[in-house]
């Protein structure tokens, strides 16, 4: 094989340093799901670039999908919710004005009406 045919040389990468903390309250990272903006500090599966939304209506923040969850935050109509992941009934991502992550229904981002 001639040197032009070659194929480039492999970089190679080490794991070194401490591990990042993460915090998922305000970090956007579940096991199967993290936000883009975290893959230089966190390995995911996948990631999501955030989709920015705005509330249409006053709505809670809650921990999880649940309906009885804990609400992490009540969030206000007009307040911007950077939407990670959408089902039909609910959207994960983060709400900057509290800096917090979880979980909003779709109905409150005007998603399904």
């Amino acid at each position: 094989m001639d040197q032009a045919s070659a194929p480039p040389p492999r970089e190679r990468h080490m794991l070194g340093g401490r591990s990042a903390t993460i915090d998922p309250r305000a970090d956007a990272v579940r096991a199967d799901l993290a936000d883009i903006r975290l893959a230089d500090r966190v390995f995911a599966p996948h990631y999501a670039a955030p989709l920015p939304m705005t509330m249409r209506v006053a709505g809670p923040l809650r921990e999880t999908r649940e309906a009885d969850s804990p609400v992490l935050a009540q969030l206000a109509g007009g307040d911007p919710f950077e939407v990670l992941e959408l089902t039909r009934r609910f959207a994960w991502g983060i709400a900057p004005n509290a800096r917090l992550v979880g979980y909003v229904d779709a109905s409150a981002l005007g998603i399904g009406d």
